[in-house]
């Protein structure tokens, strides 16, 4: 089992010690660090390597835990390019999330909903469970093709609200209200949460590496990559959903009490809700089911059991 694994494993077990991982990992100052020094790091990591069976006392030693959780892949041992790495995440979906909230014209929502789902899809694939199989050319081809299809879909849905308002004039402000600003949030979700599926979906088609308690491989289980991609896919639902739906009801509501009486100041307004919403979410979002996924025995497939005795079982989700 990965240094990264055994570290989620020690460290990770309830959701408020993962949030706090996450809530260190996700530093985008660790988007600075040079391959060589994450290389070092990471070689550090191995050579002192021991059972991670309770807590990590020293400081040093958690953070070079958490240069290697927000830069190196568990399963392929590689750097993750640094656009694709987790403290990159908030940076780069943030202008996208605030472009794509403010359009009021559907090609123009399309385009940014297009890109806002490229990234995100291109980190689910970058950040997957790496089992070996993934690795083949025909294998990739098909994750291409599923991956721009997902895509495509998602932003002509995400656009519809637009289409609908634009072709049919709503003078009910309860209309325009849930059609304008409460629509757009549970279809973002729901279509982040679809591409993860179509992306990632050659792992549950495929299967994905199981570990018992030591890490040793035992197998290879669809079961077990079923449960990792809909977990990561209700993560990215929530994620989403919550921060395009919180901040438009947020705004609403100031706009209602008549808090900020200066339309100007709005935008400014709108653009910080979204940031701390989104800056709240990430690290809960990432943090609401263990990174070192827990399969019990008895979800397996009986050609795995055989050769065990083992009742629990270990895979990397992917984030």
């Amino acid at each position: 089992m990965d240094a990264n694994l055994r570290f989620w494993r020690a460290e990770g077990q309830s959701f408020f010690q993962r949030f706090l991982l996450w809530a260190d990992a996700l530093d985008p100052l660790l988007l600075l660090k040079s391959s060589n020094e994450i290389q070092r790091t990471r070689l550090s990591i191995l050579i002192n390597e021991k059972t991670l069976s309770e807590p990590i006392q020293n400081n040093e030693t958690k953070k070079a835990f958490l240069l290697s959780l927000s830069s190196v892949h568990p399963d392929t041992d590689k750097i993750i390019p640094v656009l694709f790495r987790p403290p990159a995440f908030m940076p780069i979906t943030l202008p996208l999330v605030i472009v794509s909230s403010v359009q009021r014209q559907a090609r123009h929502s399309f385009f940014w909903q297009f890109v806002f789902h490229t990234y995100t899809t291109a980190f689910t694939l970058v950040n997957g469970n790496g089992t070996p199989k993934a690795e083949e050319y025909s294998l990739q081809q098909k994750q291409l093709l599923l991956g721009l299809g997902a895509i495509s879909y998602s932003a002509c849905v995400g656009a519809l609200p637009l289409v609908f308002m634009n072709r049919y004039t709503l003078k009910n402000s309860l209309m325009h209200l849930v059609v304008r600003k409460l629509l757009p949030a549970p279809l973002l979700g729901l279509t982040s949460a679809f591409t993860v599926v179509m992306v990632r979906s050659p792992e549950f088609d495929n299967g994905i590496e199981v570990m018992d308690r030591n890490g040793k491989v035992i197998g290879v289980s669809k079961k077990a990559g079923e449960k990792a991609v809909m977990e990561t896919a209700l993560s990215r639902a929530v994620l989403f959903g919550t921060t395009f739906f919180l901040p438009e009801v947020l705004v609403y509501c100031l706009q209602r009490a008549r808090f900020v009486k200066n339309p100007r100041a709005l935008g400014p307004v709108r653009v910080f809700v979204i940031m701390s919403v989104l800056a709240g979410m990430l690290p809960v979002s990432f943090s609401m089911f263990p990174q070192c996924g827990e399969i019990k025995r008895a979800d397996l497939e009986p050609e795995i059991l055989s050769s065990t005795e083992e009742t629990e079982f270990f895979y990397n989700r992917g984030i």
